[in-house]
């Protein structure tokens, strides 16, 4: 009783709780409280999945750590990144993946030569 007492004090303290019960929030969106179709919220899953793998498998952009979110196949493209070439790629192989409606570049190009 003491663990299961300990393991459930620890996952309310963990920040879970809120998922939990309810009130939280996924991306700015409250769960379940989500006004899209459940197959727009798959769908831009599904986009933000493959513009994360496309940045994690590209030299220039994996190297940075650059956000993506997506809302009805808006895509919004967030972080830093030390070089202009790195922001153009970032927003390049999102607006080439399937489903992507707008691209919106909000990626801040920091001086990494310090």
């Amino acid at each position: 009783m003491r663990i299961a007492l300990f393991l459930l004090s620890l996952f309310m303290l963990s920040g879970c709780a809120a998922y939990m019960f309810g009130g939280a929030s996924v991306a700015g969106h409250e769960v379940g409280r989500d006004e899209r179709d459940p197959s727009v919220v798959a769908s831009d899953a599904s986009i933000t999945t493959k513009i994360k793998s496309k940045h994690a498998a590209d030299e220039v952009v994996s190297v940075f750590d650059v956000h993506v979110n997506t809302y009805e196949g808006i895509v919004t493209l967030s972080g830093e990144v030390g070089s202009i070439e790195a922001r153009r790629r970032a927003v390049s192989l999102a607006e080439e993946t399937r489903g992507v409606k707008l691209v919106k570049n909000q990626i801040i190009l920091e001086d990494w030569s310090k």
